[in-house]
């Protein structure tokens, strides 16, 4: 399968010739294996024994090979992170480490890195990465709030969406066919679920089907800021006996150390005057298509309609944020931005998406299963330009229409497929 150069691929062109040490961090099948192999002077598969043998026998045998030093899967040796960040204490050259791991090691006393090895966040393939039109508008540009015109058709139809959501942006799963592409994702996620726990953290999940109900859980609450509660009882409907708080933290922060949960923080900008933010965070998987495995929800299913969920879309419209969120994030990292959302209390004023440049100018984005979107579906947007001015630099509706156009009132329409960005130098 030939290799599809990958957005966090423009981070390295630019990171790699000023930084030793960069880790490639996400869930498994996201790509970093091959994105590291891409540029790979020396591989060490941490996860394969004669390699883990022969790194036990002489921890220091790969210092000094060919740069740069794949190290992948390191968190099965936790010890080659430090050895990685003394390296780098001891100037090592730009360039010389790539480290790619898919679960934060458990019980390790590992340094942080901090100052040393810098993170990069892979996720699983943004719209603009599945190539399947060309983006005519970039989020880099429209952080710089010129205001540029904003037009241009997308071939991309409601189906094709829904299409998107299942087929997955693990680059290994998409181009699989329907039913070998569900028994994948299954695999996956039981795999996850147990034996990574196991080997990866040193976890024993006594009964893996709790841990997956829980993260059935959170994909119906996906795109939604559902209480702890109401996940609680969606994971346990009809027990008598309910896990504790300090329980269902646990499995919560289990789900996160695979990187599978993604959850989009609250947005809580300091100096706007804007009072009563909300601070939970809007939950959201690594993938959509793991929720629509978790929650065995199938295309034709989701073109129904009628799936309920806290999202007020339904599930449908949960799942399309999901893809629009996902995709957000992606060109959000590569522009140098930040993602959040923000509602403030009562849910009286809400935005989908804030995104948020170096500068601390942010767009404001809905996302809305519609092709036609209204003066309502504007309304939180424009109010957050009346409140900060200063601050906005643009405003978008993400949409599954056709057409790209700017609204009376400055705010871009902007199909889903639309979106790209390019890197920030």
């Amino acid at each position: 399968m030939a290799y599809m150069r990958r957005l966090i691929d423009d981070e390295l062109d630019v990171l790699m010739p000023d930084l030793a040490a960069i880790a490639l961090d996400g869930p498994k099948g996201v790509g970093k294996t091959a994105t590291g192999l891409e540029r790979a002077g020396t591989v060490l598969r941490v996860d394969q024994p004669e390699t883990a043998i022969m790194l036990e026998g002489d921890p220091y045998s790969w210092i000094g090979r060919r740069p740069p030093i794949l190290v992948d899967e390191w968190q099965r040796l936790p010890w080659t992170w430090d050895t990685v960040r003394r390296a780098v204490d001891d100037g090592a050259a730009p360039g010389t480490f790539l480290l790619a791991g898919s679960a934060t090691p458990g019980n390790a006393r590992t340094h942080s890195g901090a100052g040393r090895i810098v993170s990069l966040r892979m996720r699983p393939m943004s719209l603009p990465e599945r190539c399947l039109v060309q983006p005519a508008v970039s989020l880099a540009e429209l952080l710089t709030g010129s205001h540029t015109s904003v037009e241009g058709a997308c071939d991309l139809k409601l189906a094709d969406y829904v299409r998107e959501i299942e087929s997955s942006g693990f680059p290994g799963i998409r181009s699989l066919g329907n039913r070998a592409r569900r028994v994948q994702l299954e695999s996956y996620l039981t795999r996850a679920l147990s034996r990574d726990l196991a080997e990866e953290r040193g976890i024993q999940v006594r009964r893996p089907a709790t841990l997956r109900a829980w993260a059935a859980a959170y994909a119906h609450a996906s795109s939604s800021t559902s209480t702890w509660e109401n996940i609680r009882r969606d994971a346990t409907p009809g027990d008598g006996d309910h896990p504790t708080k300090a329980t269902a933290i646990n499995y919560r922060d289990w789900l996160t150390s695979l990187w599978l949960l993604d959850p989009v923080p609250p947005w809580l900008p300091i100096g706007t005057g804007i009072r009563n933010l909300g601070r939970s965070e809007k939950h959201q998987l690594a993938d959509p298509a793991l929720a629509a495995q978790l929650l065995r929800v199938r295309e034709v299913d989701l073109l129904r309609g009628g799936l309920v969920a806290p999202h007020a879309g339904g599930l449908l419209g949960a799942l399309f944020e999901s893809l629009a969120t996902l995709t957000v994030r992606v060109l959000a990292q590569t522009a140098e931005a930040t993602t959040s959302h923000l509602r403030t209390d009562r849910g009286r004023h809400e935005i989908d998406l804030i995104v948020e440049g170096h500068d601390g100018r942010c767009v404001g984005i809905e996302v809305k299963l519609t092709t036609a979107p209204g003066d309502a579906d504007v309304r939180h947007l424009l109010w957050l330009r009346e409140t900060v001015p200063e601050r906005v630099a643009d405003l978008v509706i993400l949409t599954t229409g056709e057409h790209a156009y700017r609204r009376r009132e400055k705010v871009a329409v902007v199909p889903l497929g639309f979106r790209g960005s390019e890197p920030v130098p």
